[in-house]
């Protein structure tokens, strides 16, 4: 197979393992050329200096593409719509990022030629499956090269000599934690917090401020949202980028979003994770009040349960599977009237409710109201509650009869 990969196109971050994979690619595959792609989903200044690196590296090529709108709209915001969440906490940050990525990998793949593509995930996590569901389900004919499942380097100190070996740029910064980070969320996994037993320390915080170091006066903030999407921050109209920029700002200063969750892996392990989702988790809370006003008992229950499945597809890399598609149908067709203005209060990172509008809200203070009303005939209740209860009724006959 070595002799007939002649280019590889490779996700690249600009980090030490895919700085490696460069040369080792070379090496392995006799040759071959290695096209580096990296992905702009808001990580910041992380893509500094990325381009030289990877072509110091041995890169033929650098792709630096810009995927945060796209990102938002497509991957995001769909998501967002549905109310997933994995296991009642994790708000899908690295998970949907994947699928982006490696739709793009494809995309220059394909316009280059190339005959494989690799990427950097270990053979330990959920994102080898993520960027590989991916390619088979845009390129089923391509060859994908994952070097963590093939090379010897077992270790980061392995890694660090072989790059000295080959002369390949090195950071000399010794991360405490290993980091994802994109403009929806940050990730912290590994060093202490591989014992669950240890409560994270407030200094590992890069983006919120610990709850308790943030300001004592709460902050009021309005979200507005057409068809289930944000629109606007406080009744200004933003494109998704920057709306998710104000709300990562707004929610950090006042210590919203920062989730510890040991997490069950796709591959079969517990993994702790420690996630900073500021503008995320306003958006997640303001956009479920919303829901409670604008959607009927029945279909808020089962999009209740359409929720969890989606929420399980994203994680499990299986974005561009059948379901999926299908279950963002269904979810937008119960965005349609999904239209309004949710106000919030956040304090020390908590979120608490304080008031939201529809024009298609649900609620009918005629109906619901203590004071007299014209509408509704209390009386009514009397046979509602005979004919749901029949069944308690007739098992409880039964049960009296057969106990004499």
């Amino acid at each position: 197979m070595a002799k007939q990969i002649k280019k590889v196109v490779l996700a690249y971050s600009g980090g030490l393992d895919t700085s490696v994979i460069i040369p080792w690619l070379k090496e392995h595959y006799d040759g071959c050329e290695v096209i580096a792609v990296c992905a702009d989903v808001g990580q910041g200044d992380e893509l500094n200096a990325v381009h030289d690196k990877a072509l110091k590296s041995g890169a033929s090529k650098v792709y630096i593409e810009d995927l945060k709108e796209e990102f938002l709209k497509e991957y995001v915001w769909p998501t967002l719509k549905a109310g997933a969440v994995y296991e009642d906490k994790y708000l899908l940050g690295t998970s949907f990022a994947r699928p982006i990525i490696a739709k793009k990998l494809v995309d220059i793949a394909k316009a280059e030629g190339a005959d494989a593509i690799a990427h950097g995930a270990t053979g330990k996590g959920n994102d080898q499956v993520r960027f590989e569901l991916t390619v088979k389900a845009l390129a089923p004919n391509i060859t994908l090269i994952a070097p963590w499942r093939e090379w010897d380097l077992d270790s980061r100190s392995a890694e660090i000599e072989y790059a000295k070996k080959h002369g390949i740029p090195i950071a000399t910064e010794n991360k405490t934690y290993s980091m994802d980070r994109n403009i929806w969320h940050l990730s912290h996994e590994g060093s202490d917090l591989e014992d669950p037993a240890n409560e994270p320390h407030n200094s590992m915080f890069l983006i919120s401020k610990a709850p308790e170091d943030a300001k004592d006066e709460p902050e009021y903030v309005t979200v507005d949202f057409e068809k289930g999407e944000p629109v606007a921050v406080n009744g200004k109209k933003m494109d998704p980028v920057a709306l998710l920029t104000e709300l990562n700002e707004i929610g950090a200063r006042n210590g919203v979003g920062i989730v510890d969750i040991c997490e069950n892996r796709l591959v079969g392990m517990k993994s702790r994770g420690v996630y900073e989702n500021p503008g995320g988790s306003i958006l997640y809370y303001a956009h479920r009040e919303l829901e409670y006003l604008c959607l009927d008992r029945m279909t808020y229950h089962f999009k209740q349960h359409v929720a969890v499945r989606f929420g399980e597809l994203v994680y499990d890399g299986m974005w561009f599977c059948q379901l999926r598609e299908a279950l963002s149908a269904f979810v937008d067709s119960t965005q349609q009237t999904v239209t309004g203005t949710v106000k919030l209060k956040l304090y020390k990172g908590n979120i608490i409710s304080a008031g939201s509008k529809s024009p298609y809200s649900l609620y009918s203070k005629e109906y619901v109201t203590f004071e007299h009303d014209d509408v509704y005939n209390q009386a009514d209740a009397t046979g509602f509650i005979n004919l749901f209860g029949l069944p308690l009724k007739v098992r409880a006959l039964m049960q009296e009869k057969n106990s004499k």
